[in-house]
C-alpha cells in the first residue's frame, strides 16, 4: 500500500510498497478515503526528530476487524481516531484504530466531514466533560454554568462549544479573532453566549468577558478550556476565574506557573482514550497524581454519541479544505499548520487521489 512518512523537516516520503497492517483482536482495519490533519501531526516529528506516519484522523470503509470486535464489519462506513505513534497511522491507504475510538458514519455525512471529527472531538469531550467535570449531554445542566472557550474557532474549541451546547452549558464565552463570523454560527446569544475578540488586547478582552457575564446574568465563572496556550491566553483566563475554578489546557509542555495557585489546572490529553498505562509514561505520571487514566470506556461512549449526533443533526464536522494530491499534499498542509495559516479550517487529504 501507499504510506506517507513525515520527516523532522516536514518533508514527506510516500512509500509505494508499505505492508498493509494487521488488526489486533480489538482493532478495525480501515481502507482510508479521507485523512485529517492536526497540529500534532507536524509537532511530533519536528520536535522528536523522528520520521513517522503521524496522521490520526481517518474516515473510510472497514476492510477487516479483529476477533473481539462486535460492532463493525467489512463494508461499514466509519471514522476513527488512531492510537498516536502506533502502527497503522492515517496517512496511508489502510489504517488501524481501536474499536472503541471508531464510529459509524451516517450516509448523509461525507468522509471529508467525518475525518474532521475524531481527534478534535475526543479532545473537546475529555476537556469539558472529564477534566472540567461539566454535565454530560444525557444529564444536561439545569442551572447557569458559564464556560470560557479560548480559541473558539479551532477545531477543539468549536467542538467544545457544540458539545457544551448539547449539554445545556451556558453562557459560553467564546474567545476568537478573525474567524468570529464562523463562531457566531455555533453560539446561542439567546442563552447569553458571547464572542470576545482577543486581538483588541488583554485589558479589552478581560473587561469584555466581565461585561458578557454580567449581561448573561451571572457573576462567577469556574470553568475554562484553553486550546491555544500561548500569547497570554491562560494568564488572562486566570484573571477571570474565581478561586476554586478550573482551567484545562491542551499543551502539556508549557510552564503554567503564572496561573495562580487558588485555581485547579489540568492538561487535556486525547491519548487517554487509547493509552496503555503499562507503556505510556505520561499516563503513569497522571496516575501518580491521582487522576483517572483509563479512557477506553469514555472513548467508547463518545464515539457512539458522535454517530448519533451526526444522525440526529446536533453534531456536524469542522469546516474543511481538501488539499489536492492525496498523500503528496501532506507536507503542504503541515507547513501551513506550522505557519499558523489555518483559520477555522481543517485540512483534509483524499487518499485515493494520490498519484
Amino acid at each position: 500500500m501507499k504510506e506517507a512518512i513525515v520527516n523532522p523537516d516536514l518533508t514527506v516520503d510516500v512509500q509505494d510498497d508499505a505492508p498493509i497492517p494487521t488488526p489486533s483482536n480489538t482493532q478495525v482495519l480501515i481502507k482510508i478515503i479521507c485523512a485529517g490533519c492536526n497540529p500534532k501531526d507536524w509537532k511530533y516529528p519536528f520536535f522528536s526528530k523522528l520520521s513517522i506516519n503521524s496522521g490520526d484522523d481517518m474516515a473510510g470503509i472497514v476492510h477487516s476487524v479483529g476477533t473481539d470486535v462486535l460492532e463493525f464489519k467489512p463494508g461499514d462506513r466509519v471514522a476513527a481516531f488512531h492510537t498516536m505513534q502506533g502502527p497503522g497511522g492515517a496517512f496511508a491507504e489502510y489504517g488501524l484504530a481501536e474499536s472503541w475510538t471508531t464510529f459509524h458514519v451516517p450516509d448523509g455525512t461525507s468522509f471529508e466531514e467525518a475525518a474532521t471529527i475524531p481527534l478534535a472531538g475526543f479532545t473537546a469531550a475529555i476537556g469539558i466533560h472529564w477534566r472540567l467535570n461539566l454535565p454530560m449531554p444525557w444529564n444536561p445542566a439545569t442551572k447557569r454554568n458559564p464556560l470560557i472557550v479560548y480559541g473558539a474557532a479551532t477545531a477543539v474549541g468549536s467542538f467544545a462549544i457544540k458539545l457544551a451546547t448539547r449539554a445545556n452549558i451556558h453562557p459560553i464565552i467564546a474567545i476568537a479573532g478573525a474567524s468570529a463570523t464562523y463562531v457566531e454560527t455555533l453560539i446561542k446569544q439567546s442563552e447569553g453566549d458571547a464572542i470576545i475578540d482577543y486581538r483588541k488586547g488583554s485589558d479589552y478582552m478581560v473587561e469584555g468577558i466581565k461585561n458578557a457575564l454580567q449581561a448573561a446574568g451571572v457573576r462567577d465563572v469556574f470553568h475554562a478550556i484553553d486550546t491555544i496556550c500561548n500569547h497570554g491566553s491562560y494568564q488572562n483566563i486566570s484573571k477571570l476565574l474565581v478561586d476554586g475554578g478550573h482551567i484545562t489546557l491542551l499543551n502539556p509542555g508549557n510552564d503554567y506557573s503564572a496561573i495562580r495557585e487558588s485555581l485547579e489546572r489540568s492538561v487535556t490529553y486525547v491519548g487517554i482514550v487509547n493509552g496503555d498505562i503499562n507503556t505510556d509514561s505520561w499516563l503513569q505520571e497522571q496516575a501518580k497524581k491521582g487522576l483517572a487514566t483509563n479512557g477506553r470506556d469514555f472513548g467508547l461512549i463518545w464515539s457512539r454519541l458522535f454517530t448519533s449526533g451526526l444522525q440526529d443533526g446536533w453534531l456536524a464536522g469542522h469546516p474543511y479544505e481538501v488539499l489536492p494530491g492525496g498523500l503528496n499534499a501532506i507536507s503542504r498542509g503541515l507547513l501551513r499548520l506550522k505557519d499558523g495559516k489555518a483559520n477555522a479550517v481543517k485540512y483534509i487529504y483524499r487518499i485515493p487521489d494520490t498519484t
